[in-house]
């Protein structure tokens, strides 16, 4: 059935910019100083007529995305961006019509293909990781959903009600979800503000002390200013998963600067513990979660949830099991969830939530969001550190999510100069203060922004 709000026809044009770290970030055993964005520009014609631009755009993080063994993060961003590329001029040459959301499905179905031939062009020794075809299509995900809530003046959230989307879920996850529509999950209006969830690095300095070289451009140069600053209640504290000594004691120390300073606000910090899959097994952050705790029953009262402690690829390894963390505090994948096959296996192997990113896709997000509600699954939504108007797009996504708490905002630590552009149209959003995002400014047409 053909809708007056379908996308009949739509052209595409591409962007891309680079942008130097501030100061390094250290995840998963890795150091990212820099960062290429890609912007995709879609002006679409509605089947009823109406006309807009759209935009999307996202950070081409591919040492979260693709963490290769033989092949360097130039070489895999090259390929990524090649592939980028092809899933746009693909999607112009042979575009698909009818709502944002089908027409990701249907794309989505030809990107394989597209990876296959882009590993065959470049010889690359390995194949694409899902993350990284996810990543690669994100930017035009966007700009589809972004263009039909312009074209038709209003939020694209507003538009996946049997209206626009007559579709039950069941066509996109399977039986369980007959007469469930998305419209149920998503929320039509944003969130008017949400806590931000500030990176702690594992290379950021905590303390005064810990300052080596002063970055000196009057940004915070250690943690105990950043929360001074920005009013900071939440923390996500990147860890190791292999020290653990230092991972005890990198939580009890962000604790030591975090705790008096939030106290004068009467309240107390609240903590996600990120080991970007590093820890050999459960037995790792069942140790760890008790030597906090035997230290400091307060540092430990602050952990919110746990996120993405072992291997990606649950398949791989069964033996990886999260039932006893979970009983404790919430555990989430991040980098394990590519599908919904992915998301009800993790909660076969005992992990209790989801992490929705921008990154891996609007229509990825959207569909993910209501299966880990459905399934009564705790929910978050992270970025990638971006900037511009891709952070707007990561806030927009978890502002309308029912569940999710609290955002993340990492590219005003790390890539300031990324966000120049939009700092004055959106004021607060990338300035932050009370340690809240005044997320209602995204409530315009499109995605917000």
């Amino acid at each position: 059935m053909t809708l007056t709000s379908d996308l009949r026809t739509y052209d595409l044009s591409v962007q891309w910019d680079a942008f130097e770290y501030r100061t390094p970030i250290k995840f998963g055993g890795r150091i990212v100083d820099d960062v290429t964005i890609l912007t995709v520009h879609c002006d679409v014609l509605t089947q009823g007529g109406r006309q807009a631009r759209g935009l999307g755009s996202m950070t081409m993080g591919v040492t979260w995305a693709w963490p290769s063994e033989r092949l360097d993060s130039q070489q895999t961003l090259a390929a990524v961006m090649r592939l980028a590329e092809r899933i746009i001029d693909d999607a112009a040459t042979n575009p698909p019509s009818g709502h944002p959301l089908d027409i990701c499905m249907q794309l989505a179905q030809r990107r394989p293909g597209l990876a296959d031939a882009v590993v065959t062009d470049l010889q690359l020794p390995e194949p694409f990781p899902p993350l990284a075809i996810l990543l690669a299509a994100a930017p035009l995900e966007a700009a589809l959903f972004d263009a039909q809530g312009k074209a038709l003046q209003t939020s694209s959230y507003n538009l996946l009600g049997k209206d626009c989307l007559p579709n039950d879920l069941s066509v996109y996850l399977g039986d369980e979800f007959a007469g469930l529509y998305l419209n149920q999950f998503v929320r039509s209006t944003p969130q008017t503000v949400m806590p931000l969830y500030h990176l702690v690095g594992a290379l950021d300095p905590l303390t005064p002390e810990q300052v080596v070289k002063p970055v000196g451009d009057q940004l915070p140069e250690h943690l105990g200013q950043w929360i001074q600053r920005d009013g900071l209640t939440h923390l996500k504290i990147k860890l190791s998963g292999e020290d653990l000594p230092w991972d005890v004691q990198r939580v009890l120390q962000v604790h030591a600067v975090a705790e008096p300073l939030t106290a004068r606000r009467q309240t107390r910090p609240a903590f996600s513990l990120d080991f970007n899959e590093r820890c050999q097994d459960e037995a790792y952050v069942l140790e760890m979660l008790d030597q906090v705790a035997a230290s400091s029953s307060a540092a430990l009262a602050c952990v919110q949830y746990i996120e993405q402690p072992t291997h990606r690829d649950l398949k791989s390894h069964p033996e990886n099991t999260m039932h006893r963390v979970a009983k404790r505090l919430p555990v989430v994948i991040d980098e394990s969830l590519i599908d919904l096959e992915s998301l009800l296996l993790a909660a076969e192997q005992g992990y209790s939530g989801v992490a929705l990113k921008a990154c891996k896709g609007h229509a990825e997000a959207l569909l993910m969001g209501a299966a880990a509600q459905h399934r009564k699954m705790y929910l978050c939504v992270q970025d990638l550190t971006c900037v511009g108007v891709s952070l707007l797009h990561s806030a927009s996504l978890a502002a309308h999510i029912p569940t999710v708490a609290a955002i993340e905002s990492n590219g005003r630590q790390y890539c300031p100069a990324g966000n120049e552009e939009l700092r004055e149209k959106f004021p607060g959003m990338f300035d932050v203060k009370d340690g809240l995002v005044p997320t209602a400014c995204l409530s315009g047409p499109g995605l917000g922004y």
